[in-house]
């Protein structure tokens, strides 16, 4: 399966970009993964929801050259499906054995997704209702991603 993420910003921290190699080496033997890092805008203090949402906007355009047409695509959002990690390896399989080979995660800049990101999404996809920086949920997710593949395989992991 070929998965991409589709991500607001580019990651600052080494500590993270060492975490985001090692689970993208990790699940170099399970899928064909790909990570693609968009612009984020630059959001001034005290930007009114007009001028958010047209920063949202920017960004769901360079988000949306990244998703084609026949992938499948979940947007991570704070109010998305939560799932456990079984059930999430579950839907994965399944989506594969659909014949769907394109897997598109999306996250979000510090605004959050703009409405035609969740509009275009086939599912979306929530790890908690509590906010996290987009950098760590890159991690985060990726790990789950591999533990995904863990499961599936019938391979041990940590419960």
């Amino acid at each position: 399966m070929n998965i991409t993420l589709v991500t607001v910003g580019k990651i600052k921290e080494k500590f993270f970009r060492d975490a985001s190699a090692e689970y993208q080496k990790r699940l170099s033997r399970y899928c064909k993964l790909a990570i693609v890092e968009v612009a984020d805008e630059k959001t001034p203090d005290k930007a009114s929801e007009n001028l958010e949402n047209q920063i949202k906007q920017k960004e769901a355009e360079r988000i949306l050259k990244w998703i084609k047409e026949d992938s499948y695509c979940i947007a991570l959002t704070i109010d998305g499906k939560k799932r456990d990690s079984v059930n999430m390896a579950e839907q994965i399989e399944k989506l594969g054995l659909a014949g769907k080979s394109n897997l598109v995660f999306v996250i979000g800049g510090s605004l959050g997704l703009h409405e035609s990101i969740v509009k275009r999404a086939d599912e979306t996809l929530s790890f908690s209702d509590m906010t996290f920086p987009h950098q760590l949920m890159r991690i985060i997710l990726l790990e789950q991603i591999y533990r995904c593949y863990r499961i599936i395989n019938k391979e041990p992991y940590h419960k």
